[in-house]
Order: C-alpha cells, then structure tokens, then sequence
C-alpha cells in the first residue's frame, strides 16, 4: 500500500499492514464500555467486544457503490493483478498487533472492566468486510481455514458484494465457508445496479445473480447464507423497487435477509445526503413491505436501523449456538 494512503488511513484510526487492515467498530467500543452491543449480537449471537472487523484488500474493490462509507476514492482495482499478496498468518499476526494497540486506550477508561478488556485483547469474531471486496484476495480459502482451525474463530463474517463467483465456488469447493456470508443487494434492477453499485465489470449484474444462484444451490448446512438489502431513501425504495426486492428473495431462497437503513457515515455524506437515511419508523415500515409467504419478521434493532427477516424453512437457528 502506497504511503500515503496508509496515512491517511492510520488518521481515521485504521492499523494497516501491508494490503490488510483492521479497525474498531464503534459498536465495539460501546461494548467495551458497557453500552450495548451490535445487532450481530443480539440476533446471532456474535460476541462484540470480541470483534475483529477487518480485511485483507483494503483498497481494492470492483464496484464504487455511492452508499459505502469507506473511503472507495483510494480503492484501486487497476493494480490487483500485479499484487504480491501477504499469507493469510502474516495478515491475522500483524493486525491482532494493530488491534491490540488500539485498544490500549480503553485501559484509562473508569467505564471499561479490565477484564473485559483483556477478554476483547483476544477476538473470536472475525468480520470480514471492512474495506475493499474480501472475496478478491486469491487466499481467502487458506484465511479463512487459519481463522478456523488454527485461531479457532468461534464465528467468521465475510460480507461481499457478489460479483466473484469463482471464488465462492473456490471457498465452497475447499470446505472453506465462512459461518455465515453475506450478499449485499442495494440494487433490486440493473438500472439501478448501474447508478448505485458503480461496478468496474460490464457484467457485474450477471455475475451477482451468477453467485446467487451458486449460493442457493449449496448445501443448506455448509454456511448461513444473508442477502443484506440497503435501502436508500428517495433512490432503491419505491413500491416498485420493494417488489422487486421481493422477487429476489423468493428466487434465492437465503437463510436470513437484513434490512438496513443507508447510514450518512464517512466517505459517503460526499456522495449521498443525510435525507437519504431512514428514520426508524419508515425503515420498519419498508421492511414489512419485504415479508412474503417464506420470509417473516424475526428480529430488530433500532439503534442500528435494521430489521431481520428469516426464511421459515431455513434450517439454521438464528442463534448461532442456541445452547450456550
């Protein structure tokens, strides 16, 4: 990574090695000190002081989506090919440093538990999504299988945008699924494909429906598959849009669908405006409009502007370890 894009995001609280990085969640430091977790924990069971939300291609990334908070200005997709990529234990070594470092700072806080602290120095959640497409790094297997086995991840998120499919095939053809993966749907047509995903691919509609209909032909207890709808007030929410969303998901048949809110968060308060963002009432209400025959309300969270639908024939618990 260029030097001075490694400052700028060291500025925003980033810890960047080599092309991965690693940064704290803001819901992870209300975690910390005892002011509520994500939604991750309250419908899955994640744990959010245990958080490691990171990336192992921080700037680089086939679609440019206007919605995205993360800084896609830098991203450079021209220079992928010619990357020399770090092993998977040499990116999880480096930014647990990182991490760690970060948060040092919650050691002075009198709201902070020391040993909770200390239990957070150790994560055990791996959220794979927060910069660039995760499913573009070429080891992804080989990290994810690290986490697993060999860090003994008791949960591991990756969030894409869908347009790989080879990859998933590959991680699917290695044993190498995550928990549970994520598709992230703005776009509920290929008009509004193009206007919001901004992709880098000609065929980036054809190869999303591609890794949607790969994912709904897996098998159903290989991994939670999510397709995460982000609506944006005034651009991908009209009635004709919702039926639309409806569509996709009877046709795909995931586990779960979220139904989140455009949040006016960094890098995109350049490209959207804070009219864009729901209010709570309205997010709920669009949600409903989402339930169909198969797919019911299971679960909210206000605080976070989202809404869980589950599919009634899914064979998962929405509870990742329902027992514990």
């Amino acid at each position: 990574m260029e030097k001075d894009y490694q400052e700028k995001l060291e500025k925003k609280q980033y810890g960047v090695y080599d092309t991965s990085s690693v940064q704290i969640c803001s819901w992870t430091k209300k975690s910390l000190r005892n002011e509520g977790d994500c939604y991750k924990k309250k419908f899955y069971g994640a744990n959010t002081h245990k958080c490691m939300e990171m990336t192992p291609i921080t700037l680089f990334c086939s679609n440019r989506c206007i919605f995205c908070w993360r800084p896609t200005e830098y991203m450079n997709i021209e220079e992928y090919k010619s990357q020399k990529w770090p092993e998977p234990k040499d990116i999880v070594d480096n930014l647990l440093i990182k991490r760690k470092k970060l948060l040092n700072g919650f050691g002075g806080n009198d709201k902070v538990s020391k040993k909770y602290l200390e239990d957070a120095y150790v994560p055990d959640h791996y959220a794979i999504s927060l910069s660039g497409e995760p499913l573009l790094y070429p080891k992804m297997p080989e990290l994810v299988r690290h986490l697993r086995d060999d860090r003994k991840a008791r949960t591991i998120f990756i969030v894409s945008n869908g347009l790989e499919t080879s990859m998933i095939k590959k991680l699917d053809d290695e044993d190498s699924l995550p928990t549970q993966f994520y598709i992230s749907i703005p776009s509920s047509n290929e008009d509004l494909f193009k206007k919001i995903n901004h992709s880098l691919y000609n065929d980036g509609w054809k190869r999303l429906h591609e890794s949607l209909e790969y994912m709904k032909n897996m098998q159903p207890l290989k991994t939670r598959k999510v397709m995460r709808i982000t609506l944006i007030r005034g651009l991908n929410d009209s009635d004709e849009n919702l039926e639309e969303f409806k569509g996709l998901i009877d046709k795909y048949d995931f586990d779960f669908i979220e139904v989140k809110s455009y949040m006016h968060l960094g890098y995109s308060q350049k490209r959207l405006k804070k009219k864009n963002q729901y209010e709570w009432d309205e997010l709920k209400q669009k949600a409903m409009q989402l339930e169909t025959d198969k797919f019911k309300f299971e679960d909210e969270q206000m605080e976070s502007l989202i809404v869980l639908l589950k599919n009634k024939d899914s064979k998962h618990t929405t509870l990742i370890y329902p027992n514990e």
